[in-house]
Protein backbone atom coordinates (compact mmCIF):
# COMPACT_ATOMS: atom_id res chain seq x y z
CA UNK A 1 0.00 0.00 0.00
CA UNK A 2 1.34 3.43 -0.95
CA UNK A 3 1.85 5.49 2.26
CA UNK A 4 -0.36 8.41 1.25
CA UNK A 5 -1.50 10.75 4.00
CA UNK A 6 -3.95 13.64 4.46
CA UNK A 7 -7.56 14.50 5.14
CA UNK A 8 -8.16 17.36 2.72
CA UNK A 9 -7.57 17.36 -1.03
CA UNK A 10 -4.63 19.76 -0.61
CA UNK A 11 -3.01 17.54 2.07
CA UNK A 12 -3.43 14.40 -0.04
CA UNK A 13 -2.01 16.12 -3.12
CA UNK A 14 0.97 17.41 -1.13
CA UNK A 15 1.61 13.93 0.27
CA UNK A 16 1.67 12.43 -3.21
CA UNK A 17 3.96 15.16 -4.54
CA UNK A 18 6.38 14.47 -1.70
CA UNK A 19 6.39 10.74 -2.49
CA UNK A 20 7.06 11.48 -6.16
CA UNK A 21 9.83 14.02 -5.43
CA UNK A 22 11.57 11.57 -3.09
CA UNK A 23 11.43 8.75 -5.64
CA UNK A 24 8.98 6.55 -3.74
CA UNK A 25 6.71 6.89 -6.78
CA UNK A 26 8.21 6.94 -10.25
CA UNK A 27 6.94 7.96 -13.69
CA UNK A 28 4.41 5.42 -14.91
CA UNK A 29 3.54 4.06 -11.44
CA UNK A 30 -0.18 3.47 -10.94
CA UNK A 31 -1.93 5.32 -8.12
CA UNK A 32 -4.81 3.80 -6.12
CA UNK A 33 -8.27 4.06 -7.69
CA UNK A 34 -10.30 6.94 -6.29
CA UNK A 35 -12.59 4.66 -4.28
CA UNK A 36 -9.67 2.72 -2.80
CA UNK A 37 -7.82 5.92 -1.88
CA UNK A 38 -10.91 7.36 -0.20
CA UNK A 39 -11.37 4.17 1.84
CA UNK A 40 -7.67 4.05 2.74
CA UNK A 41 -7.72 7.59 4.12
CA UNK A 42 -11.26 7.60 5.46
CA UNK A 43 -12.29 10.57 3.33
CA UNK A 44 -15.11 11.37 0.96
CA UNK A 45 -14.67 10.09 -2.62
CA UNK A 46 -14.97 13.65 -3.94
CA UNK A 47 -11.98 14.65 -1.78
CA UNK A 48 -9.84 11.98 -3.45
CA UNK A 49 -11.06 13.10 -6.88
CA UNK A 50 -10.16 16.71 -6.05
CA UNK A 51 -6.66 15.67 -4.96
CA UNK A 52 -5.99 13.85 -8.20
CA UNK A 53 -7.45 16.76 -10.15
CA UNK A 54 -5.04 19.19 -8.46
CA UNK A 55 -2.07 17.01 -9.39
CA UNK A 56 -3.28 16.49 -12.96
CA UNK A 57 -3.71 20.23 -13.38
CA UNK A 58 -0.01 20.83 -12.74
CA UNK A 59 1.14 17.81 -14.75
CA UNK A 60 2.26 15.63 -11.86
CA UNK A 61 -0.13 12.78 -12.70
CA UNK A 62 -2.05 11.70 -15.78
CA UNK A 63 -5.64 10.52 -15.52
CA UNK A 64 -6.94 8.03 -18.09
CA UNK A 65 -10.54 7.50 -16.99
CA UNK A 66 -11.15 3.80 -16.43
CA UNK A 67 -7.48 3.14 -17.16
CA UNK A 68 -6.68 4.84 -13.86
CA UNK A 69 -4.26 7.51 -12.72
CA UNK A 70 -0.48 7.27 -13.08
CA UNK A 71 2.54 9.34 -12.20
CA UNK A 72 3.39 11.49 -15.21
CA UNK A 73 6.59 10.88 -17.08
CA UNK A 74 8.21 12.14 -20.24
CA UNK A 75 9.52 9.33 -22.46
CA UNK A 76 12.80 10.09 -24.24
CA UNK A 77 12.56 11.34 -27.82
CA UNK A 78 15.39 11.19 -30.35
CA UNK A 79 16.81 14.57 -31.35
CA UNK A 80 17.93 15.97 -34.69
CA UNK A 81 21.54 16.99 -35.32
CA UNK A 82 25.03 15.61 -35.52
CA UNK A 83 26.03 12.55 -33.51
CA UNK A 84 29.42 12.39 -31.79
CA UNK A 85 30.82 9.57 -33.90
CA UNK A 86 33.65 8.67 -36.23
CA UNK A 87 31.12 7.12 -38.63
CA UNK A 88 29.75 9.00 -41.65
CA UNK A 89 26.59 10.47 -40.16
CA UNK A 90 23.51 10.11 -42.37
CA UNK A 91 20.98 11.05 -39.69
CA UNK A 92 21.60 14.75 -39.13
CA UNK A 93 18.66 16.23 -41.03
CA UNK A 94 20.81 19.33 -41.54
CA UNK A 95 20.91 21.59 -44.59
CA UNK A 96 24.16 21.80 -46.56
CA UNK A 97 26.33 24.47 -44.90
CA UNK A 98 27.79 25.46 -48.26
CA UNK A 99 24.36 26.65 -49.41
CA UNK A 100 23.61 28.73 -46.32
CA UNK A 101 24.11 32.44 -47.18
CA UNK A 102 26.98 34.34 -45.58
CA UNK A 103 25.36 36.98 -43.30
CA UNK A 104 28.47 39.11 -42.81
CA UNK A 105 27.65 41.77 -45.43
CA UNK A 106 24.03 42.01 -44.35
CA UNK A 107 25.06 42.38 -40.70
CA UNK A 108 26.80 45.66 -41.48
CA UNK A 109 23.59 47.12 -42.92
CA UNK A 110 21.17 46.42 -40.06
CA UNK A 111 22.66 48.46 -37.21
CA UNK A 112 20.15 51.19 -36.36
CA UNK A 113 18.84 52.88 -33.25
CA UNK A 114 18.02 50.63 -30.27
CA UNK A 115 14.52 49.18 -29.95
CA UNK A 116 12.81 49.99 -26.63
CA UNK A 117 9.95 48.49 -24.64
CA UNK A 118 6.54 49.35 -26.00
CA UNK A 119 7.57 49.59 -29.65
CA UNK A 120 6.00 47.34 -32.33
CA UNK A 121 7.24 43.78 -31.86
CA UNK A 122 7.60 43.12 -35.62
CA UNK A 123 10.21 45.11 -37.48
CA UNK A 124 8.47 47.07 -40.30
CA UNK A 125 10.71 45.79 -43.07
CA UNK A 126 10.31 42.15 -42.09
CA UNK A 127 6.57 42.61 -41.61
CA UNK A 128 6.09 43.96 -45.14
CA UNK A 129 8.14 41.14 -46.68
CA UNK A 130 6.53 38.42 -44.53
CA UNK A 131 3.02 39.70 -45.19
CA UNK A 132 3.55 39.35 -48.95
CA UNK A 133 5.23 35.95 -48.47
CA UNK A 134 2.37 34.51 -46.43
CA UNK A 135 -0.59 36.13 -48.20
CA UNK A 136 0.57 34.80 -51.55
CA UNK A 137 -0.62 31.37 -50.38
CA UNK A 138 -3.70 32.39 -48.39
CA UNK A 139 -7.15 32.66 -49.98
CA UNK A 140 -7.94 36.19 -51.17
CA UNK A 141 -9.62 38.23 -48.46
CA UNK A 142 -8.60 35.92 -45.61
CA UNK A 143 -8.48 37.78 -42.30
CA UNK A 144 -4.95 36.97 -41.13
CA UNK A 145 -2.49 38.49 -38.68
CA UNK A 146 1.24 37.93 -38.40
CA UNK A 147 3.25 36.86 -35.37
CA UNK A 148 7.03 36.38 -35.21
CA UNK A 149 8.46 33.69 -32.92
CA UNK A 150 11.85 32.14 -32.19
CA UNK A 151 11.51 29.40 -34.78
CA UNK A 152 8.78 27.00 -35.86
CA UNK A 153 9.02 24.78 -32.78
CA UNK A 154 8.50 27.83 -30.58
CA UNK A 155 5.47 28.84 -32.64
CA UNK A 156 3.89 25.37 -32.50
CA UNK A 157 4.49 25.05 -28.75
CA UNK A 158 2.86 28.41 -28.06
CA UNK A 159 0.00 27.78 -30.47
CA UNK A 160 -0.84 24.55 -28.68
CA UNK A 161 -0.47 26.14 -25.25
CA UNK A 162 -2.93 28.94 -26.03
CA UNK A 163 -5.59 26.44 -27.16
CA UNK A 164 -5.10 23.24 -25.15
CA UNK A 165 -4.95 21.92 -21.62
CA UNK A 166 -2.85 19.06 -20.37
CA UNK A 167 -4.10 15.66 -21.60
CA UNK A 168 -5.95 17.19 -24.56
CA UNK A 169 -5.60 15.18 -27.78
CA UNK A 170 -3.47 16.38 -30.71
CA UNK A 171 -3.45 14.79 -34.18
CA UNK A 172 0.10 14.16 -35.38
CA UNK A 173 1.39 12.65 -38.60
CA UNK A 174 2.66 9.08 -38.31
CA UNK A 175 5.58 8.79 -38.88
CA UNK A 176 6.18 12.17 -37.29
CA UNK A 177 8.71 15.00 -37.08
CA UNK A 178 10.78 14.40 -33.93
CA UNK A 179 10.31 17.93 -32.58
CA UNK A 180 6.52 17.63 -32.83
CA UNK A 181 6.60 14.38 -30.84
CA UNK A 182 8.80 16.01 -28.22
CA UNK A 183 6.65 19.17 -27.99
CA UNK A 184 3.43 17.22 -27.48
CA UNK A 185 4.87 14.80 -24.92
CA UNK A 186 6.64 17.42 -22.84
CA UNK A 187 3.46 19.49 -22.61
CA UNK A 188 1.44 16.48 -21.52
CA UNK A 189 -0.87 16.40 -24.52
CA UNK A 190 -2.14 13.11 -25.89
CA UNK A 191 -0.79 12.34 -29.39
CA UNK A 192 -3.26 10.72 -31.79
CA UNK A 193 -1.45 9.28 -34.84
CA UNK A 194 -2.68 9.99 -38.37
CA UNK A 195 -0.99 7.78 -40.99
CA UNK A 196 0.92 9.47 -43.82
CA UNK A 197 1.18 8.08 -47.34
CA UNK A 198 2.69 9.43 -50.56
CA UNK A 199 0.13 12.27 -50.71
CA UNK A 200 0.45 13.32 -47.07
CA UNK A 201 -1.90 12.94 -44.11
CA UNK A 202 -4.59 10.35 -44.90
CA UNK A 203 -8.28 11.20 -44.99
CA UNK A 204 -9.43 8.17 -42.99
CA UNK A 205 -6.70 8.82 -40.44
CA UNK A 206 -7.73 12.43 -39.92
CA UNK A 207 -11.41 11.47 -39.72
CA UNK A 208 -10.61 8.85 -37.04
CA UNK A 209 -8.53 11.37 -35.06
CA UNK A 210 -11.36 13.91 -35.10
CA UNK A 211 -13.75 11.23 -33.89
CA UNK A 212 -11.40 10.73 -30.93
CA UNK A 213 -11.87 14.38 -29.99
CA UNK A 214 -8.56 15.97 -31.01
CA UNK A 215 -8.48 19.69 -30.33
CA UNK A 216 -5.56 20.43 -32.64
CA UNK A 217 -4.06 19.03 -35.85
CA UNK A 218 -0.42 19.51 -36.87
CA UNK A 219 0.21 18.89 -40.57
CA UNK A 220 3.21 19.34 -42.87
CA UNK A 221 1.92 20.42 -46.30
CA UNK A 222 5.27 19.90 -48.05
CA UNK A 223 8.45 17.88 -47.45
CA UNK A 224 6.97 15.94 -44.55
CA UNK A 225 9.68 14.82 -42.17
CA UNK A 226 10.68 11.96 -42.34
CA UNK A 227 8.84 10.69 -45.45
CA UNK A 228 9.26 13.65 -47.82
CA UNK A 229 5.56 13.49 -48.76
CA UNK A 230 3.69 16.62 -49.87
CA UNK A 231 -0.05 17.17 -49.92
CA UNK A 232 -1.52 16.70 -53.37
CA UNK A 233 -4.26 19.04 -54.54
CA UNK A 234 -6.80 16.20 -54.37
CA UNK A 235 -5.75 15.11 -50.88
CA UNK A 236 -5.79 18.66 -49.53
CA UNK A 237 -9.36 19.13 -50.81
CA UNK A 238 -10.46 15.87 -49.18
CA UNK A 239 -8.90 16.87 -45.86
CA UNK A 240 -10.57 20.28 -45.98
CA UNK A 241 -13.91 18.55 -46.53
CA UNK A 242 -13.39 16.43 -43.42
CA UNK A 243 -12.45 19.48 -41.34
CA UNK A 244 -15.53 21.48 -42.35
CA UNK A 245 -17.51 19.73 -39.63
CA UNK A 246 -14.87 20.75 -37.07
CA UNK A 247 -14.28 24.49 -37.66
CA UNK A 248 -12.97 25.18 -34.15
CA UNK A 249 -10.28 22.50 -34.12
CA UNK A 250 -6.95 24.34 -34.29
CA UNK A 251 -5.20 23.44 -37.57
CA UNK A 252 -1.45 24.16 -37.62
CA UNK A 253 0.42 23.86 -40.91
CA UNK A 254 4.19 23.68 -40.50
CA UNK A 255 5.49 24.65 -43.95
CA UNK A 256 9.11 24.40 -42.82
CA UNK A 257 10.57 23.81 -46.29
CA UNK A 258 8.68 26.69 -48.02
CA UNK A 259 11.22 28.56 -50.21
CA UNK A 260 13.27 25.41 -50.89
CA UNK A 261 10.37 23.23 -51.97
CA UNK A 262 9.93 22.15 -55.55
CA UNK A 263 6.33 21.07 -54.87
CA UNK A 264 3.24 23.32 -55.02
CA UNK A 265 1.71 24.44 -51.74
CA UNK A 266 -1.69 22.85 -51.10
CA UNK A 267 -3.38 23.68 -47.80
CA UNK A 268 -5.81 21.70 -45.69
CA UNK A 269 -7.04 24.98 -44.14
CA UNK A 270 -10.44 25.91 -45.57
CA UNK A 271 -11.12 29.67 -45.98
CA UNK A 272 -14.07 29.30 -43.58
CA UNK A 273 -12.10 27.46 -40.88
CA UNK A 274 -12.18 29.40 -37.62
CA UNK A 275 -8.94 28.39 -35.85
CA UNK A 276 -5.84 28.03 -37.99
CA UNK A 277 -2.17 28.93 -38.29
CA UNK A 278 0.38 28.70 -41.11
CA UNK A 279 3.94 28.58 -39.76
CA UNK A 280 7.03 29.20 -41.88
CA UNK A 281 10.55 29.28 -40.49
CA UNK A 282 13.77 30.39 -42.20
CA UNK A 283 16.13 27.81 -40.69
CA UNK A 284 16.23 25.44 -43.67
CA UNK A 285 17.38 28.11 -46.14
CA UNK A 286 19.09 30.76 -43.95
CA UNK A 287 20.52 28.30 -41.41
CA UNK A 288 19.41 26.60 -38.17
CA UNK A 289 20.93 29.42 -36.09
CA UNK A 290 18.39 31.85 -37.61
CA UNK A 291 15.80 31.06 -34.97
CA UNK A 292 12.90 32.92 -36.51
CA UNK A 293 9.51 31.89 -37.84
CA UNK A 294 6.53 33.81 -39.16
CA UNK A 295 3.01 32.67 -38.30
CA UNK A 296 -0.09 33.82 -40.18
CA UNK A 297 -3.25 32.98 -38.26
CA UNK A 298 -6.84 33.98 -37.70
CA UNK A 299 -7.13 37.15 -35.56
CA UNK A 300 -8.29 35.35 -32.39
CA UNK A 301 -5.45 32.85 -32.54
CA UNK A 302 -3.01 35.70 -33.23
CA UNK A 303 -4.23 37.56 -30.14
CA UNK A 304 -3.84 34.46 -27.98
CA UNK A 305 -0.43 33.71 -29.44
CA UNK A 306 0.70 37.27 -28.66
CA UNK A 307 -0.49 36.79 -25.07
CA UNK A 308 1.63 33.63 -24.83
CA UNK A 309 4.67 35.70 -25.85
CA UNK A 310 4.04 38.50 -23.35
CA UNK A 311 5.19 36.73 -20.13
CA UNK A 312 8.40 35.51 -21.74
CA UNK A 313 10.59 36.89 -24.50
CA UNK A 314 7.85 39.36 -25.63
CA UNK A 315 9.49 39.75 -29.03
CA UNK A 316 12.16 38.24 -31.24
CA UNK A 317 15.31 40.36 -31.49
CA UNK A 318 14.88 43.15 -34.03
CA UNK A 319 18.50 42.65 -35.05
CA UNK A 320 17.63 39.09 -36.05
CA UNK A 321 14.45 40.26 -37.76
CA UNK A 322 16.38 42.88 -39.77
CA UNK A 323 19.05 40.34 -40.68
CA UNK A 324 16.45 37.88 -41.97
CA UNK A 325 14.78 40.66 -43.97
CA UNK A 326 18.09 41.83 -45.43
CA UNK A 327 19.03 38.31 -46.51
CA UNK A 328 15.59 37.26 -47.76
CA UNK A 329 15.31 40.33 -50.02
CA UNK A 330 18.85 40.14 -51.41
CA UNK A 331 18.68 38.96 -55.07
CA UNK A 332 21.92 36.98 -54.71
CA UNK A 333 20.60 35.19 -51.61
CA UNK A 334 17.29 34.49 -53.34
CA UNK A 335 19.20 32.91 -56.22
CA UNK A 336 21.28 30.88 -53.77
CA UNK A 337 18.13 29.59 -52.08
CA UNK A 338 16.76 28.45 -55.45
CA UNK A 339 20.06 26.69 -56.18
CA UNK A 340 19.93 24.99 -52.79
CA UNK A 341 16.41 23.71 -53.46
CA UNK A 342 17.51 22.34 -56.83
CA UNK A 343 20.56 20.73 -55.22
CA UNK A 344 18.59 18.92 -52.51
CA UNK A 345 16.00 17.67 -55.00
CA UNK A 346 18.66 16.46 -57.46
CA UNK A 347 20.77 14.65 -54.85
CA UNK A 348 17.75 12.92 -53.30
CA UNK A 349 16.52 11.83 -56.75
CA UNK A 350 19.98 10.56 -57.66
CA UNK A 351 20.23 8.46 -54.51
CA UNK A 352 16.72 7.07 -54.92
CA UNK A 353 17.60 5.96 -58.44
CA UNK A 354 20.79 4.25 -57.22
CA UNK A 355 18.86 2.42 -54.50
CA UNK A 356 16.22 1.30 -56.98
CA UNK A 357 18.95 -0.05 -59.25
CA UNK A 358 20.29 -2.02 -56.26
CA UNK A 359 16.90 -3.64 -55.73
CA UNK A 360 15.52 -1.29 -53.05
CA UNK A 361 12.69 0.54 -54.82
CA UNK A 362 12.68 4.06 -53.38
CA UNK A 363 10.57 7.02 -54.43
CA UNK A 364 12.23 10.30 -53.47
CA UNK A 365 10.03 12.98 -51.99
CA UNK A 366 10.71 16.60 -51.12
CA UNK A 367 13.00 17.89 -48.40
CA UNK A 368 16.44 17.22 -46.97
CA UNK A 369 16.04 13.47 -46.42
CA UNK A 370 15.23 10.23 -48.22
CA UNK A 371 12.79 7.73 -46.65
CA UNK A 372 14.08 4.28 -47.58
CA UNK A 373 11.92 1.11 -47.41
CA UNK A 374 13.97 -1.93 -46.48
CA UNK A 375 12.01 -4.74 -48.11
CA UNK A 376 10.85 -6.28 -44.85
CA UNK A 377 14.19 -6.07 -43.03
CA UNK A 378 14.44 -4.59 -39.54
CA UNK A 379 15.75 -1.02 -39.58
CA UNK A 380 17.72 -1.61 -36.40
CA UNK A 381 19.38 -4.69 -37.89
CA UNK A 382 20.17 -2.88 -41.13
CA UNK A 383 21.53 0.12 -39.24
CA UNK A 384 23.83 -2.20 -37.29
CA UNK A 385 25.14 -3.69 -40.52
CA UNK A 386 25.71 -0.21 -41.94
CA UNK A 387 27.74 0.76 -38.88
CA UNK A 388 30.13 -2.07 -39.70
CA UNK A 389 30.54 -0.47 -43.10
CA UNK A 390 31.23 3.01 -41.71
CA UNK A 391 27.75 4.60 -41.90
CA UNK A 392 25.49 5.91 -39.14
CA UNK A 393 21.80 5.74 -40.12
CA UNK A 394 18.58 6.79 -38.39
CA UNK A 395 15.99 3.97 -37.99
CA UNK A 396 12.38 4.71 -38.86
CA UNK A 397 10.97 3.61 -35.50
CA UNK A 398 12.34 6.80 -33.94
CA UNK A 399 9.63 8.68 -35.87
CA UNK A 400 6.80 6.25 -35.18
CA UNK A 401 3.72 6.94 -33.08
CA UNK A 402 1.88 3.68 -33.67
CA UNK A 403 2.50 2.25 -37.14
CA UNK A 404 4.37 -1.05 -37.20
CA UNK A 405 5.45 -0.64 -40.84
CA UNK A 406 7.50 2.47 -40.04
CA UNK A 407 10.13 0.28 -38.38
CA UNK A 408 11.09 -1.13 -41.77
CA UNK A 409 12.52 2.19 -43.00
CA UNK A 410 15.60 4.35 -42.64
CA UNK A 411 15.67 8.13 -42.91
CA UNK A 412 18.89 9.19 -44.59
CA UNK A 413 20.38 12.65 -45.17
CA UNK A 414 22.44 12.15 -48.32
CA UNK A 415 22.63 15.49 -50.13
CA UNK A 416 26.25 16.09 -49.12
CA UNK A 417 27.44 12.79 -50.63
CA UNK A 418 29.06 12.95 -54.05
CA UNK A 419 28.25 10.42 -56.78
CA UNK A 420 30.93 7.95 -55.69
CA UNK A 421 29.83 8.10 -52.06
CA UNK A 422 26.17 7.74 -52.99
CA UNK A 423 26.92 4.67 -55.07
CA UNK A 424 28.98 3.10 -52.27
CA UNK A 425 26.20 3.79 -49.76
CA UNK A 426 23.56 2.32 -52.06
CA UNK A 427 25.61 -0.85 -52.49
CA UNK A 428 26.37 -1.08 -48.76
CA UNK A 429 22.71 -0.55 -47.90
CA UNK A 430 21.55 -3.27 -50.28
CA UNK A 431 24.15 -5.66 -48.81
CA UNK A 432 23.09 -4.70 -45.27
CA UNK A 433 19.45 -5.48 -46.08
CA UNK A 434 20.39 -8.89 -47.52
CA UNK A 435 22.47 -9.71 -44.44
CA UNK A 436 19.73 -8.59 -42.03
CA UNK A 437 17.11 -10.69 -43.84
CA UNK A 438 19.39 -13.73 -43.86
CA UNK A 439 20.15 -13.39 -40.14
CA UNK A 440 16.43 -13.11 -39.45
CA UNK A 441 15.74 -16.31 -41.43
CA UNK A 442 18.48 -18.16 -39.53
CA UNK A 443 17.09 -16.98 -36.19
CA UNK A 444 13.63 -18.29 -37.08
Amino acid sequence: MIPIEGRSAAEIAESLRTLIERGALRPGDALPPVRALAEQLGVNRNTAIAAYRQLAGVGVVVTRGRAGTRVAGVPPVAQEGFADTALRDLGTGNPDASYIPDPSLALASIARRPVLYGEPVIDPGLEAWADAWMRADLPTGTAARLTVTSGAADAVERLLAQALSRDDAVALEDPCFLTSIHTVRVAGYRPVPVPVDGEGMTVDGLRAALEQGVRAVICTPRAQNPTGASLSERRAAELRAVLRDHPYVLVIEDDHYSLLSRRPYHSLIDPAHRRWALVRSVSKFLGPDMCLAVTASDPETADRLAMRLTPGTTWVSHLLQRLVHALATDPEVEARIRLAGDHYAARSASFAERLTAEGLATAHGDGLNVWVPLGGASARAVAEQLMRRGWLARPGDEFALGRDDVEGHLRLTVHELDDVEQQRLAADLAAAVRTALELDRVAV
